[in-house]
């Protein structure tokens, strides 16, 4: 089982707690579970270099801190395991260009910064999420709700890896509980709770 979680500036909210963390604590105990800092997909969007370190260390102490245990689990730095963008890149040049557009968390995080101001790292998190994935051939993935269709990119990137190379890779499933699948913005129901909210009163 792998998962993971971006470093932000200060503590996490009660949505990566209840949505993320509480499950990564429990799993820990019936898994072998890998969870990790996701720091490369934090820098698709504009990052100081200096607060981005910080912040990442933060992110592990906080997981310690919540209860995952280095005994019962494997937690680390995405960034810290060069193989994450090497495979991305195979697998960017798997994916068909309708395939990553129709991706819909690309299209709501670029319409609120403006589709001229967009990375394409951010175009293509998904298929870096992928990489994540398939590199640890993980069996199950806990996600939120809203990162379904990922893992249906990575079912669907894997299979078409096995056919044309040979049986490679695992085909993973999502792993969603659904009392905690979505955490909302308390200001805006109709969205999650995120910091990269137009506001952070929506936030705990």
């Amino acid at each position: 089982m792998l998962s993971g979680i971006q470093p932000t500036a200060g503590s996490f909210h009660l949505g990566n707690y209840l949505g993320a963390v509480r499950q990564w604590v429990a799993l820990q105990e019936s898994h072998d579970a890998f969870y990790m800092v996701v720091d490369l997909h934090a820098i698709t969007v504009p990052q100081d270099p200096k607060e981005l370190t910080a912040n990442t260390r933060l992110a592990a102490a906080q997981l310690l801190a919540a209860g995952l245990d280095p005994e019962r689990c494997t937690l680390f730095v995405q960034s810290h395991v060069p193989e994450h963008a090497q495979l991305a890149w195979i697998m960017n040049c798997l994916t068909g260009f309708g395939e990553a557009s129709r991706m819909t968390q690309f299209k709501d995080k670029s319409a609120k910064q403006g589709a001229d101001r967009a990375s394409v790292g951010l175009f293509t998190y998904p298929i870096l999420q992928v990489a994540d994935i398939l590199l640890y051939q993980a069996n199950e993935v806990p996600v939120g709700e809203d990162q379904r269709q990922h893992i249906e990119l990575t079912r669907d990137l894997a299979e078409r890896f096995n056919g044309r190379f040979g049986q490679t890779f695992t085909i993973p499933k999502p792993y969603i509980l659904k009392e905690t699948a979505k955490i909302y913005d308390l200001q805006d129901p109709a969205i999650k709770m995120s910091k990269s909210a137009s506001t952070p009163k929506g936030l705990i």
